[in-house]
């Protein structure tokens, strides 16, 4: 008695690749486009399927290769969008060993040679199909002396000849190659037809999935039918046939989502113990640190989406607890907490990622939420700077004292940190003669001499000036050597007048432009400093400080009876978030 091998198992993957369009899934534009052209006779040369992997696009080139070369089960058919799989081209390419389908991977063949192989074959003829079909995977992988070569056969190719190119890397493929096909973009697929699609399969393995495995599977498939296969596989195989969400959470080390709604209300709601209590649990039970604050991310999202536009919970996709618990949750919290939320959450997360040690990471960025929770919103910051009057010394109202040049100006800090800025003096137009040392820098800067004006600025020390006269110490360098010509000639170009340049080493010299420009800036930012409405803001958030002080043109000064707040701005720290002004919020 002769025993038969038992036949080897195919991974769903393979087993439920499709066949044909109709079974293709999420790719109803490419089906309609395809359908037409069959319908009409317009048959391109050469198509490019783009997409992420796993939508399908190896799959869809295999299927078109049997559209075109399909004759029907009595031999008599002509290309068709709907091959009939039992004709001797259907079955040979679905078996991969049809003679005039040829699959060429450019990841392990990139060369010009190979593609010498190609353009040697399409003088040819096929040797039994309608036509001869070039499938190349991968080929933004190709060399470019290999696109080079294949330019003239895609330009004009054979009318016996097809090529169909699947890439991930649409960019890498060079436009003049992009010109001469047919580009179809395969999208990825919604995770609720992923779901449907996935439940379909397991139902034809005899499996038993619960709903809430199948959305887990399809969100972590990020819409590639390949890979949620695979996932789906491997959770058949993981609970014996009988999958449900907790052994899918456990599976993929996902936290669940009742635990996530408990963390962010303890974050929310300043309770530090809580919150890392429920890490430390979730971290027990398998989740990673990372997946935990990218749920949090997900569900910051989600809440700030309930609370413009509140519709969004009433889709059926989303389980009842979590439209009811959301939209409550959605209610108590305002627009700024969330964003502030989600802006600390999307640093904070990379910095886990970055981390030696996950979990300590995200303690620390629950520990940073907590701890700002309570903080006030800008507007709620405002109006108790406005409606506060901070004393100094001996219990006496501080003096409001300003210059009368000065007034608060928004403005945004360059290096992220709360700043109280001031807006610079516009300079008054310079007249053609310069009458002091600065005037003769921003002279230089408006001739466009920038190398001259830098070193005035940075390294001249003035001794005495005069209108034609100007007597300097300059570093003793032999780069600054040809300066005080160098000046002197372009006073006389630009003034129409003689100018004299002269060192003196032995007088008394001025500090640089620079310095004094930083001296002026320093008295600037302690004169702000002593200021009553900047101490409120100040002490409103530890920590904060003067970033930049800036004088502007208006000639009203500020004093705590005419509103200053509405012009008053300042940027806070990256983790927590960006103040403006009144009129802005």
């Amino acid at each position: 008695m002769i025993e038969t091998a038992p036949t080897p198992y195919r991974v769903l993957a393979r087993k439920y690749r499709p066949t044909d369009f109709s079974s293709l899934i999420g790719q109803d534009a490419l089906v309609r486009t395809l359908t037409n052209a069959f319908a009409s006779g317009r048959l391109a040369h050469a198509f490019v399927l783009t997409g992420v992997r796993g939508v399908g696009k190896t799959t869809t080139a295999r299927i078109i290769a049997r559209a075109l070369n399909c004759i029907g089960p009595d031999g008599t058919g002509g290309p068709t969008i709907a091959p009939c799989g039992q004709c001797p081209h259907c079955r040979d390419i679905a078996e991969d060993r049809h003679v005039d389908v040829m699959e060429m991977d450019a990841a392990s063949r990139t060369g010009i040679n190979d593609i010498r192989e190609i353009i040697d074959g399409v003088r040819y003829r096929p040797v039994s199909a309608r036509f001869k079909v070039y499938i190349i995977d991968e080929v933004h992988m190709l060399s470019n002396q290999a696109f080079n070569a294949l330019l003239k056969t895609l330009e004009e190719p054979p009318e016996h000849v097809k090529f169909i190119f699947a890439t991930t890397g649409l960019r890498k493929i060079p436009v003049t190659v992009l010109s001469r096909c047919q580009r179809f973009d395969l999208r990825r697929v919604e995770a609720d037809v992923l779901s449907a699609h996935f439940d379909r399969i397991a139902k034809a393995e005899n499996a038993s999935v619960d709903a809430g495995a199948l959305a887990l599977i399809a969100r972590a498939a990020d819409g590639s039918v390949r890979d949620g296969l695979s996932i789906l596989d491997q959770a058949i195989s993981h609970g014996s046939g009988a999958v449900t969400e907790a052994q899918m959470r456990d599976m993929l080390g996902l936290a669940d989502r009742a635990r996530i709604f408990d963390l962010f209300e303890a974050v929310m709601a300043g309770d530090v113990a809580t919150a890392l209590d429920q890490l430390g649990q979730q971290y027990r039970l398998g989740a990673d640190p990372a997946v935990v604050i990218q749920d949090v991310l997900e569900l910051t999202h989600w809440l700030t989406r309930l609370k413009l536009t509140p519709d969004a919970a009433q889709s059926f996709a989303i389980p009842e607890a979590e439209r009811v618990r959301g939209g409550d949750m959605a209610q108590k919290l305002s627009m700024p907490h969330l964003s502030r939320t989600w802006q600390m959450l999307l640093k904070g997360l990379n910095e886990i990622r970055l981390a030696p040690n996950p979990l300590q990471a995200a303690e620390m960025l629950l520990v940073r939420l907590a701890y700002v929770a309570d903080l006030p919103t800008p507007a709620e910051a405002i109006e108790q700077a406005k409606n506060s009057t901070p004393t100094g010394p001996g219990g006496r109202a501080a003096s409001p004292a300003m210059p009368p040049s000065m007034s608060f100006h928004p403005v945004a800090s360059v290096d992220g940190s709360r700043a109280l800025a001031m807006d610079a003096r516009p300079m008054a137009q310079l007249p053609p003669m310069p009458q002091t040392f600065a005037e003769v820098v921003a002279l230089a800067q408006e001739k466009r001499e920038g190398i001259l004006a830098a070193h005035l600025r940075r390294e001249v020390r003035l001794v005495r000036f005069e209108v034609g006269r100007i007597e300097c110490r300059i570093p003793e360098d032999r780069h600054y050597a040809s300066l005080p010509q160098h000046l002197t000639k372009c006073l006389s170009e630009w003034t129409g007048r003689r100018w004299t340049v002269t060192l003196n080493t032995t007088d008394p010299a001025q500090p640089t432009l620079a310095e004094q420009e930083a001296q002026a800036d320093q008295l600037r930012r302690d004169d702000a400093a002593n200021h009553p409405l900047v101490q409120a803001v100040l002490s409103s958030f530890p920590g904060a400080i003067i970033g930049a002080v800036r004088e502007t043109a208006t000639e009203a000064t500020l004093d705590l009876g005419a509103d200053p707040a509405s012009d008053l701005t300042y940027d806070a720290d990256p983790d927590l978030e960006q103040f403006v002004g009144d009129d802005d919020l």
